[in-house]
């Protein structure tokens, strides 16, 4: 590469790992305020909040590439157009289409980091965040076994537990279900413990009371007991499907064994293409969104005053772009033949940068008049 080849390529890494950074951690902080609200909350540690943040990570990431690739070559060339870079170069000889050299490997080298995301991190990421989720879901020390404290796992119901010891075992247990209509049942009990057996949670209570209130007769029976099974398997399972989703399955199952990967994750094969193609289009995007910063900024030439209507219109162009992959996507979901369509957008994206940098090389001007024109006969 020429020298000043080089010099922008420099100049677009620098502000490139800038914006990364500085939208990474504007989106971490907005996902890690939602995880420590729910996950320190429900009485977890430090150690699986941090895990948790760390397994989101490379799909925030994946996210924001295209954005700071996009802030890093507007930057960029505005910066060296208003500085006069731009001008002197064009000056000796250099093209639009010639300076397109630097902003291109740019690109590529952004879609590079996007591919490697794409099919290898961000899948693992999510298959491992998504286990680790169900495991903390059928977790029954994080949702019912914290002392001191009212909790309310399910509507109508209150569950308290005065102390844990060392071995497991609870002491002064209350627990209240009001979820029959017209009925509520209190049940007191010196001692607990918590049983699995056959995948089903029980807590076993002994020597305790039990008060069954007839909300209608306003009736109160009292009942004690040695020891009584409460069944609390509902309330600590899992709370959602455990069925693979596509995003956690490789590139490689869904082109090969897209039927066979549709049905396991109960989702249509044209669901199953548009992720596996989604894979290669979203880095390509990130190529076209360097490449559209660029071109529609040297469209303007130089000003000093910048270009900032045309770093307005290189958004514009953006937004133009993300809406044809917006319409492309119903069509290709209800029917995997349509998966082409996929690329569109990259397609409407490239030939928007060809005719933008098409009009930078041979700008259209409009012939003024002769100064003998201007002057109207006496």
């Amino acid at each position: 590469m020429a020298r000043f080849d080089r010099y922008m390529l420099s100049r677009f890494m620098i502000l490139f790992g800038f914006f990364a950074l500085v939208l990474v951690a504007v989106y971490w902080v907005n996902r890690a305020v939602l995880l420590f609200d729910r996950l320190i909350g429900d009485g977890h540690s430090a150690g699986i909040f941090l895990e948790f943040t760390a397994l989101s990570l490379p799909n925030v990431i994946r996210l924001v590439l295209p954005m700071a690739a996009f802030a890093a070559t507007t930057y960029v060339t505005n910066r060296l157009s208003q500085d006069s870079e731009l001008a002197v170069v064009q000056a000796t000889g250099f093209s639009p289409w010639r300076l397109a050299r630097a902003p291109l490997a740019f690109g590529v080298i952004v879609m590079a980091m996007m591919l490697v995301l794409s099919h290898l991190l961000v899948p693992a990421s999510l298959a491992q965040l998504r286990e680790r989720e169900g495991e903390i879901a059928e977790s029954i020390s994080a949702q019912l076994l914290r002392e001191g404290q009212f909790l309310h796992p399910s509507r109508g119901l209150t569950f308290y537990i005065g102390e844990i010891t060392d071995d497991g075992q609870l002491r002064d247990v209350f627990l209240s279900d009001r979820r029959q209509r017209g009925r509520a049942v209190t049940y007191i009990a010196d001692t607990a413990y918590v049983l699995r057996e056959d995948g089903a949670t029980n807590i076993v209570m002994l020597n305790g009371v039990a008060q069954t209130l007839d909300l209608q007769t306003e009736r109160l029976s009292t009942t004690t007991f040695a020891d009584l099974t409460y069944d609390v398997s509902a309330l600590v399972g899992s709370s959602g499907s455990q069925r693979p989703r596509t995003y956690a399955m490789s590139t490689a199952d869904l082109l090969l064994r897209t039927d066979e990967m549709a049905e396991a994750a109960d989702d249509t094969p044209g669901e199953v293409l548009e992720e596996a193609h989604n894979r290669f289009q979203q880095p390509l995007l990130a190529l076209v969104a360097a490449l559209v910063g660029y071109s529609a900024l040297m469209v303007g030439g130089f000003s000093r005053f910048g270009l900032g209507r045309q770093i307005v219109f290189a958004i514009f162009l953006l937004v133009v772009i993300k809406l044809t992959e917006s319409v492309v996507t119903a069509p290709v979901r209800s029917s995997a033949a349509l998966w082409p369509l996929i690329y569109l957008p990259t397609l409407v994206g490239l030939s928007i940068v060809a005719a933008l940098l098409h009009v930078a090389s041979r700008p259209f001007r409009r012939a003024r008049p002769r100064r003998s024109e201007e002057v109207a006969p006496a």
